[in-house]
């Protein structure tokens, strides 16, 4: 349905319905220095839904994106082919909603398809359970640095230098509040994860520590030795990943001795989307299934005998009295959820090996290109699909060059860390097996021209 502008009578009738003489009234409460006086500058008036159209497909028309540049950027958010059975499934009726039904019951199958989620995420994982989604990997980071505490009755995590600084940032938002202490490790351009920092940084009054695998430069972190030490002193291991496909090929945290693994489901249905929505993954040992945040699914048989699910548990505080709740967080991205769901399906676990070493094969491939180019040097001793290079001047405007050229060449690790002049030379870059060999090419090449 089209939302058709009122006219002056209709807002007249409904300004005196409420007692005011004009919409300006309705901003009586606002400062007056903080109101407009005039429309804003450089922005054009109202015009035809047809001639926004034409403008907005203008403006698209402009824009490099993953689809039609060579295009090597990560740093959190993956390109993976995302077949087109996946966008067709989701838009069935019965699934277009963001939402867990508030009377569960009576649908099934969204409560079946989460199910089916949270079985997928678990095996994933290499955990005993796995909730129905959260709103996005930072979030559920911070959420399971939350359950840590209450788990430990402690107040302190320590972070390691390689997980996501968005990540790392928004822990430092919500700590604040909780009164959380974070140690939060500096991140270093090395060839190797800072699992000795991270070890050393671990006493008996931490809660959780907190490692990204694989790492924000893509480097592999040794998850078994900082859990038995993390055990050691009686914290648990948060492992966090960010790009689910690499699970595909390298062991599983949980396997490794996570307590808590979560993540960011992107990589797998949910496409780029010009930054979101995007899902957040969620998973433990059973052992801690009733401080686990979010909501879970179960599997329960009917009356007559017939196979059902049910909504089996539920912590958020609007199910349950405020003071006990384990989260605040209100709804799971269920769309993503699904679509995430339909494509691991797709794939299989054969599928989903498959797609790992093709993106490790072409990360590979362009490390070793990019590594013939005057000045350039790859930082990482391992990595999936994702490394750092250093360059020999600052990678931002490098970017920019690359781009002006056609090329999306990477994400300059001063974009993350913008206070760390010494990461300005880094860049970050990641493949996936929709990097064509002729993209390898161009990139090493215009890299080289940029950069003479």
């Amino acid at each position: 349905m089209r939302n058709l502008p009122l006219n002056d009578a209709d807002r007249s009738v409904m300004l005196a319905a409420i007692g005011v003489a004009s919409i300006d009234d309705l901003f009586a409460d606002v400062a007056t220095d903080a109101l407009l006086t005039a429309p804003i500058a450089g922005l054009p008036l109202h015009a035809s839904e047809r001639a926004v159209e034409r403008h907005m497909a203008a403006l698209s028309a402009r824009a490099l994106t993953a689809e039609t540049a060579p295009f090597f950027c990560g740093a959190g958010a993956y390109r993976h082919h995302v077949p087109a059975s996946v966008d067709h499934l989701i838009q069935r009726g019965e699934f277009m909603t963001a939402y867990t039904p508030y009377q569960p019951e009576i649908a099934q199958g969204t409560l079946q398809v989460l199910f089916e989620f949270q079985t997928q995420v678990a095996r994933l994982f290499g955990c005993d359970v796995a909730n129905a989604s959260m709103y996005d990997g930072s979030t559920a980071c911070w959420e399971a640095i939350a359950m840590a505490t209450r788990v430990t009755k402690r107040g302190r995590a320590v972070l390691s230098g390689g997980l996501h600084p968005h990540y790392g940032e928004t822990a430092a938002t919500m700590a604040r509040v909780a009164g959380t202490t974070l140690v939060a490790l500096a991140p270093v351009a090395e060839a190797m994860s800072d699992d000795a920092a991270v070890i050393a940084a671990i006493d008996n009054q931490t809660a959780a520590v907190v490692v990204q695998y694989p790492d924000v430069l893509g480097r592999i972190p040794d998850l078994a030795a900082i859990a038995q030490i993390a055990h050691e002193h009686g914290a648990l291991l948060i492992a966090v990943v960010t790009e689910p496909v690499a699970l595909g090929l390298i062991e599983s945290p949980g396997a490794l001795g996570a307590d808590v693994v979560v993540g960011e489901g992107q990589s797998l249905g949910v496409g780029l989307q010009f930054g979101g929505p995007y899902l957040g993954l969620f998973a433990c040992a059973e052992k801690f299934v009733r401080q686990m945040p979010g909501r879970l699914c179960g599997e329960t048989v009917d009356a007559d005998g017939k196979r059902g699910f049910v909504l089996t548990l539920s912590t958020r505080e609007q199910h349950i009295r405020r003071e006990k709740a384990t989260s605040n967080i209100c709804t799971n991205s269920g769309l993503c959820a699904l679509a995430f769901s339909i494509h691991l399906t797709l794939l299989g676990g054969a599928g989903l090996s498959q797609m790992a070493k093709l993106s490790h094969t072409r990360a590979v491939a362009t490390a070793r290109a990019l590594e013939q180019i005057a000045g350039v040097s790859v930082i990482n001793a391992v990595w999936f699909n994702e490394f750092a290079v250093q360059l020999p001047s600052a990678a931002a405007p490098v970017v920019e060059a690359l781009a002006a050229r056609g090329v999306l060449g990477g994400v300059p690790l001063s974009r993350l860390c913008p206070d760390r002049p010494d990461l300005a030379n880094v860049l970050l870059i990641a493949t996936s097996e929709c990097t064509d060999p002729a993209d390898i090419t161009t990139l090493a090449e215009t890299l080289a021209e940029v950069l003479a």
